[in-house]
């Protein structure tokens, strides 16, 4: 009985320490996976296209108008920002 005892005793360490390592390569393995992808070079998007200025400053005066119309914005705050624009 004693023999048998060892033997189980000694498969549950063997099992044990082959479940560690095992997870301690995988942890391993994704942390270098991860550091491969930060280090990968991001995609190029090409940039947004560009309205022409005029009608980009119509718009904005267009909704800082309606914001203060909505009571957003006060009229003094308006006048800032529509000179900011206009600058």
């Amino acid at each position: 009985m004693p023999g048998l005892l060892r033997g189980i005793a000694r498969t549950a360490v063997v099992a044990g320490t082959a479940t560690a390592v095992s997870n301690r390569v995988s942890r391993r393995q994704r942390g270098r996976w991860a550091a491969q992808e930060q280090a990968q070079e991001p995609e190029y998007a090409p940039p947004p296209p560009q309205q022409a200025a005029g009608d980009d400053i119509v718009g904005q005066l267009k909704e800082l108008a309606e914001l203060r119309s909505q009571g957003v914005l006060t009229d003094e705050e308006f006048s800032r920002q529509k000179a900011r624009i206009l600058a």
